[in-house]
């Protein structure tokens, strides 16, 4: 009798953390409020970026900066990343944005698995996509959730979560700062 309640206790907290993991804020949670981000005003021009990867216990496995020169065009946005890790690595990736109506882009990338809706409200602004990535030698396809803040100062932090089958298994937080 006691297994059979244990085995049902543990089930039943198990489905929770999946359903946990799987929820996500609303973006119009944040309609109204301020500083309002426009991710084409905020791009248009040169930003530079610092930024951590954490594993799923929280132990930064790699550090990094960004160098991107943006472009506004009309309602298109190009953001030419270029990374560099503390281990000497580079890395570039290229984003085009077209804005849809006031809060909705559709993004793509060069390394990121088809279009990608985006969404802002407010000071926030979210996408999801999938993004292959090499890990130990091999590619496994992660699913990003990706959430930027502005703050009142004009930094905006980013923070994202890398998941495979729904469980979130490494965190991105990156700090994008318009600075010279």
């Amino acid at each position: 009798m006691y297994r059979k309640w244990l085995f049902r206790l543990v089930v039943l907290l198990l489905s929770l953390g999946l359903l946990a993991g799987c929820s996500s804020v609303d973006i119009e949670r944040y309609a109204g409020t301020t500083p309002r981000l426009d991710i084409g005003e905020y791009f248009d021009g040169k930003t530079r970026a610092w930024g951590m990867v954490q594993d799923y216990s929280g132990e930064v496995q790699r550090r990094f900066t960004v160098e991107i020169d943006g472009r506004l065009e009309g309602d298109t946005l190009t953001l030419d990343e270029r990374f560099t890790y503390d281990d000497g690595e580079t890395d570039r990736r290229i984003w085009t944005f077209e804005r849809q109506g006031e809060d909705r882009w559709i993004g793509r990338a060069n390394d990121v698995e088809g279009a990608v809706e985006a969404r802002q409200a407010g000071h926030a602004f979210t996408m999801r996509y999938r993004l292959p990535v090499e890990v130990s030698g091999r590619e496994i396809t992660f699913t990003l959730d990706d959430w930027m803040y502005l703050q009142p100062d004009g930094r905006l932090i980013n923070r994202t979560a890398m998941r495979k089958f729904g469980v979130t298994l490494a965190e991105i937080t990156i700090v994008f700062d318009q600075s010279p």
